[in-house]
């Protein structure tokens, strides 16, 4: 049987550090649970301008349409702030999702019980937290046209434009039901029907979808701007949250943060069923490359180690082997250990990013 490949894009600033425990992980499971993957790594982002004079090289383009899964770090830093807008390593990112068609951006934010208090919200409100949010990630006002800076009279004007077709907009919505089924089925979408032409838009298909197809999930509507208090004021009221692309970017930036730490956060970004039955998919932590820690073994690899688990879960159809992976994080942090991002007022002796995935492994290790 063909091992499932991997392509791991490790990137700038920490990505390589948290991306070496995830390999570390990686060849656990090979090693001891037969989960043997065909793994091969590329350059994304800063490293691959400095490399290639271009954030994505079409080498590492076609590499990535033709693997079963994507792992990538994190990509950009201070040096790459003066590049022309299209060579920028962000650029990279986008490419990739763009030209693999990944259009369903899946943020989990779980708060798990040992980091309760680091929330900014009151530990009863986020204790148990485990809501999906599901953002539209290839159209809307991040691609629409026309966009960019013009002349209009004697000042210049900054234009973009929110576009979504029928299309985009149902593929994303089946994408939300389908998980809700896994989970607590409910669905609640969000978006500004209130003033926005594409909202209301938005708004007429995910019901038309439900009604058709989807009637056993509970679907609800909110106005984003609410929905961005409702999950500061009560988050555990939502399981599955469906939204476009720039309400997703803030909304899940929004529940990240009840969590206590971007470095616990995961994401995953799928696209269209390939013809071995597994999605296009690419997963990569929500944290950026924290260049203000690079090279100190600070950096938290938890993130990283999750998304990993989504790996698991949502391409090579690993569920138990991904709770597996989860519960011993939880445990490990449930012992107290605690990079520098996860310490509390009470102080105590942070551990590195090493000691924090060999912790990991330990934990795997008492697994079976």
């Amino acid at each position: 049987m063909t091992k499932p490949s991997l392509l791991i894009l490790p990137g700038d600033g920490i990505g390589p550090e948290v991306m070496t425990e995830v390999r570390k992980i990686i060849a656990w499971f090979g090693e001891n649970r037969g989960l043997e993957f065909n793994v091969s790594e590329d350059l994304v982002g800063g490293c691959a301008y400095d490399a290639h004079g271009t954030p994505l090289h079409d080498d590492t383009m076609a590499k990535a349409q033709q693997v079963d899964a994507v792992l990538l770090g994190a990509v950009g830093g201070p040096q790459y702030d003066d590049l022309d807008f299209g060579l920028k390593p962000e650029r990279g990112l986008l490419r990739l999702r763009k030209e693999m068609d990944l259009f369903a951006n899946l943020r989990p934010a779980q708060c798990f019980d040992s980091l309760a208090d680091f929330s900014s919200l009151k530990t009863e409100v986020v204790s148990g937290l485990d809501i999906m949010i599901v953002r539209e990630s290839t159209s809307g006002v991040y691609f629409g046209e026309p966009r960019g800076i013009f002349e209009e009279g004697n000042e210049r004007v900054g234009i973009n434009t929110q576009r979504y077709t029928e299309s985009e907009i149902d593929r994303v919505a089946r994408s939300a039901f389908e998980l809700a089924r896994r989970r607590n089925n409910k669905v609640c979408s969000m978006e500004k029907a209130n003033v926005m032409e594409s909202g209301v838009l938005w708004r007429e298909i995910v019901q038309k979808v439900h009604d058709s197809d989807y009637p056993d999930v509970e679907l609800s509507h909110m106005y984003a701007d609410a929905g961005a208090m409702q999950l500061c004021r009560w988050p555990k009221q939502f399981d599955v949250i469906v939204t476009d692309n720039l309400f997703g970017d803030i909304l899940s930036d929004t529940a990240a943060m009840l969590t206590g730490s971007l470095g616990m956060l995961p994401s995953a970004t799928l696209g269209p069923v390939m013809p071995n039955g597994r999605p296009k998919a690419m997963y990569e932590p929500v944290h950026g490359s924290a260049p203000d820690i690079t090279g100190q073994g600070k950096a938290n690899p938890i993130a990283c180690i999750l998304s990993f688990a989504m790996a698991l879960r949502y391409s090579f159809d690993q569920g138990a082997e991904a709770d597996r992976l989860e519960q011993a994080i939880e445990t490990v942090l449930g012992e107290g250990a605690r990079t520098p991002d996860l310490m509390g007022p009470e102080g105590g002796t942070p551990i590195t990013t090493a000691q924090m995935g060999d912790a990991i492994l330990n934990a795997l290790g008492s697994s079976i």
